[in-house]
């Protein structure tokens, strides 16, 4: 007797243009013109899979000059786990153009376009770019990851914040396979706040510096994208070992420059710290006392300023608070060696 047979992915449109079950291509959505009338489009790869699933938004770049996710995205696009896809691929590896052209977070008039959402057709640039991505892109969408790091000057740890109450949510914050998960509130305006509004489960990867590549980060990045996809049914037998449980943090908050001085780190990003632990002074480049910075609380530094200059308020350390924190050093340690130790999974070069 024959076994029935599997089910056949129907085509899937985007902006005018049809793509057939087991085949991809390159969506350009135009968005805007330079000052020249030089249109500028955002490329969206569609790989739609011979067999129905999810259908996976990956976006990087909205802060115009956070490169890590662009980086994770043409390494993905490159991977062997696609040729047998299940359900669509949306990858989407610069969103804002007009950033990452000026190596910027910001769009010209200086707006954030991850606060312009849902937008509107006839608002403002961020509002009318927001406005179209969600209703080409987003919208097609059942489940998303979007990819950051730390602003200028400011450098992440490898983490997920995501919205814990959402199930769906939690499980891919969960699958992604970082040590660090922080229950993060939904900003106003943002993709995030959007997507869950209407049903959509999205985690933000948050990882390195802007307008810098970290290769770990880069790593990690592509290894938990490849496992939400695992996770939602999208790809094969898992060829790595399955991902540790997430360790979640149950608060964080940032340290802040008592005075304006000379910024100096006696920490490293991802340390164990002890309430009282001395991680930081500020000195004067004139001379005078310097102002220790001590460990207001135990945690893990999930996030740190790498710009020795500071004005007094400034952000320095982001610290991270959990209930087993000797447990989360141990995991993270353990990831870092798995990270750095393992292969690209792209079977490229590493970047030095």
């Amino acid at each position: 007797m024959k076994n029935p047979k599997e089910p056949k992915n129907a085509p899937f449109e985007i902006d005018g243009i049809t793509v057939q079950p087991g085949s991809r291509a390159k969506v350009e959505l135009p968005l805007a013109q330079l000052y020249t009338q030089t249109p500028l489009n955002v490329p969206i790869h569609v790989i739609h899979g011979r067999k129905p699933g999810p259908v996976f938004m990956v976006s990087a770049a909205i802060h115009g000059d956070e490169l890590n996710g662009v980086e994770i995205i043409r390494r993905l696009l490159r991977h062997s786990a696609l040729k047998n896809l299940s359900g669509t691929l949306l990858a989407v590896p610069v969103v804002n153009v007009f950033g990452f052209i000026h190596k910027s977070r910001y769009l010209p008039d200086r707006r954030d376009l991850n606060r312009c959402f849902p937008g509107s057709e006839t608002g403002s640039l961020g509002a009318r770019m927001a406005w179209q991505f969600k209703t080409q892109v987003l919208d097609r969408a059942t489940h998303a990851v979007d990819l950051h790091t730390g602003a200028i000057h400011r450098d992440n740890l490898p983490q997920i914040r995501a919205n814990l109450s959402n199930d769906d949510t939690s499980a891919m914050a969960n699958a992604f396979g970082v040590p660090v998960v922080i229950n993060s509130v939904l900003g106003e305006g943002t993709l995030r706040e959007v997507a869950e509004a209407q049903g959509i489960p999205v985690i933000t990867y948050e990882a390195g510096e802007a307008l810098r590549f970290d290769e770990s980060c880069i790593r990690a990045g592509v290894k938990g994208v490849l496992n939400v996809m695992h996770h939602l049914g999208m790809t094969g037998s898992r060829r790595t070992k399955a991902p540790a449980e997430p360790y979640i943090a149950r608060s964080s908050s940032w340290v802040r420059a008592e005075r304006d001085g000379v910024f100096l780190s006696l920490v490293a990003l991802g340390a164990w710290i002890k309430k009282g632990d001395l991680i930081g002074r500020i000195s004067s480049p004139f001379g005078g006392d310097d102002i220790n910075i001590h460990a207001p609380a135990a945690g893990i530094l999930v996030g740190r300023n790498n710009l020795p200059l500071v004005n007094e308020g400034e952000a320095l350390y982001h610290i991270a608070r959990f209930e087993e924190v000797g447990e989360v050093a141990q995991s993270l340690e353990e990831f870092t060696h798995d990270i750095e130790e393992g292969p690209t999974l792209s079977g490229e070069p590493p970047i030095v």
